[in-house]
């Protein structure tokens, strides 16, 4: 084993010189030493520490159990993370039919992971140890951990944590709650004492404080969708301050505890977690194979964390947060000097980028009003006036990375939010600075295809998906394709749409097919509307109601209508022109 990996395996601690692990991480993920991957962030974070952490990647729950006794008992506890994608969303398409392929596993091979490794891993973990902890953590864990529609199964299950048997939860970015657990257990501390730890989820004897939010109970929600969907409009609310109140429900006899959030990460500490000692590299143990995600993500840089765009469907601000948190321009340099030391780069920069690209170093002008503010969104329906979008430390950021020798080409491969860039600003001089970001992305950033994400063209569709009006996305594309012909070059827009949204009807899709048409894009970057957990438009498709509005939303459901609506994007294929 190379040593600077994280041990996997009874040889490679024995080699360390360990008597056990203080930590042992469970992966439904391949063991990728990179900063994309949450399992090496986690573990790295917990080495920096001062712990022993050795990581059990994708184990075997079918057969006799070795991989879960191969290290034994760690002294602290287990970490589990289905990885980093929602393992049901790993496993079926928005259909509910199984794909054959898994990004995040050597071969890109599929079953190697269960259906809710979660809960699978740590009742096997819990079987086999009862008396060692077990501390959830990752996606899954953090949009489940209250009661929540599951779409696979069609049914309202209670939090994760009733339902795996684990001791605790993480929700969100877990780097400063991990960190803060493991200090704890090693103090003395049992698990059963933690209870203010910020940022996660237990079962507790405890009574909810006055000014603490207490939800309708699971069981209630169960007989009401409408209790449901206010609970759900309770947690996205607090979840949408930088410092939510703790958050109460009970569920089947027991008492729910959710914790409030750590405040938005600093940059400093941001800076520090990407700085750890991260090989970049897949475990040698699959040496000869390839893994499709590191494949994608090997040279890209993940500049900031957290998204205020609020999309109806999407779930990155109930893990990430509302708020930017971003790296310094020093930080993210060095990485890309790192970059370009790694044997066999080519000079190319996939990806300088971030759950929207161009989000970094913006946030609210006056800090207090943020603080107050529950919206979901700070663009819909309108940009903020407490926004400040200004693209300059981005656009100065862009400059540097392209003087370096070492670089040829540095691409932003993440989605673009166009209406943040186009925003009047009212100052003259901000607005100059954003259409020169405009024109130097375009002109200098786009590898072929620029990605962005109208999602549809109606705007009754797109105001229930918190998405501007199409008008803006035309006007995008009329300044894309200026600047192509300016600098000569001949590259393609790319816009991303979902069919079968809340809201959305045939005619609905007709039109968008009729406005694609007219624009002449034959669309290949669609999708149908998948229900996940902790989101608007799931809450919408479940109950049929807006929680926001009381107002009843049709919504396509049985296969044939979802799959109707999906044939309007290909109106150029034959079978579909009619």
């Amino acid at each position: 084993m190379t040593p600077e990996f994280l041990p996997t395996t009874a040889d490679e601690i024995k080699r360390l010189g360990w008597e056990r692990p203080d930590i042992i991480l469970f992966s439904g993920d391949a063991y990728v030493d990179h900063p994309s991957f949450g399992a090496a962030v986690i573990g790295r974070v917990l080495q920096a520490e001062g712990y022993k952490v050795a990581i059990v990647p994708q184990p075997n729950w079918q057969d006799d159990l070795r991989d879960f006794k191969k290290l034994g008992k760690p002294r602290l506890f287990f970490g589990v993370s289905p990885g980093a994608m929602d393992s049901m969303v790993n496993h079926y398409t928005a259909a509910r039919r199984l794909r054959h392929d898994d990004a995040y596993t050597a071969g890109g091979k599929h079953g190697r992971r269960p259906d809710y490794p979660s809960i699978v891993y740590t009742k096997i973990l819990k079987d086999l140890y009862p008396d060692v902890p077990v501390v959830l953590g990752g996606i899954e864990a953090s949009l489940r951990r209250v009661a929540h529609y599951d779409y696979w199964e069609d049914r309202l299950r209670p939090s994760i944590l009733q339902d795996s048997d684990a001791d605790m939860l993480i929700y969100g970015m877990g780097e400063r709650p991990i960190a803060e657990i493991a200090r704890r257990l090693d103090a003395g501390e049992p698990i059963e004492a933690l209870k203010d730890v910020r940022q996660t989820a237990l079962f507790t004897t405890e009574k909810p404080g006055e000014d603490d939010i207490v939800l309708a109970p699971y069981a209630e929600c169960l007989k009401s969708k409408k209790k449901q969907i206010e609970n759900f409009k309770l947690v996205e609310i607090e979840s949408n301050k930088p410092v939510g109140k703790t958050i109460w429900q009970e569920t089947n006899g027991k008492m729910l505890k959710i914790n409030p959030p750590f405040p938005p990460i600093s940059t400093e500490a941001l800076d520090k977690i990407y700085k750890l000692p991260y090989t970049r590299l897949p475990h040698p143990r699959y040496k000869g194979k390839t893994i499709p995600a590191f494949e994608m993500i090997k040279d890209s840089v993940t500049m900031h964390r957290g998204c205020y765009g609020g999309c109806a469907f999407c779930t990155i601000a109930a893990h990430q947060g509302k708020t930017i948190s971003s790296r310094s321009k020093e930080s993210v340099i060095d990485e890309v000097k790192k970059i370009a030391e790694i044997p066999g780069f080519k000079g190319y920069v996939s990806d300088l980028g971030g759950p929207s690209a161009n989000m970094y170093m913006t946030g609210g002008k006056r800090k207090e009003i943020c603080e107050k503010c529950t919206k979901p969104s700070c663009l819909h329906p309108t940009v903020c006036k407490n926004l400040d979008t200004d693209h300059r430390k981005l656009l100065d950021l862009y400059k540097e990375v392209d003087a370096l020798p070492e670089i040829k080409k540095a691409f932003v491969g993440s989605g673009v939010r166009y209406d943040l860039a186009m925003a009047p600003t009212g100052d003259r001089k901000k607005d100059k600075t954003n259409r020169e970001y405009i024109e130097q992305l375009i002109s200098r950033h786009v590898s072929g295809r620029l990605k962005v994400a109208p999602e549809h063209t109606e705007d009754k569709v797109l105001n229930l998906m918190r998405k501007p009006s199409f008008e803006q996305f035309e006007e995008f594309n009329r300044i894309f394709k200026s600047v192509n012909g300016k600098y000569k070059l001949n590259q393609q827009l790319i816009p991303y749409f979902i069919s079968s949204h809340p809201g959305c009807t045939d005619k609905d899709m007709a039109n968008l097919a009729a406005k694609t048409r007219k624009l002449n894009f034959r669309l290949e970057q669609v999708q149908d509307f998948t229900p996940t957990p902790m989101t608007l438009a799931t809450e919408m498709y479940y109950a049929g109601i807006n929680p926001y509005t009381g107002e009843k939303v049709w919504t396509a459901r049985s296969p044939r209508e979802k799959e109707k609506q999906k044939e309007y994007f290909f109106w150029y294929k034959k079978p579909q022109r009619r």
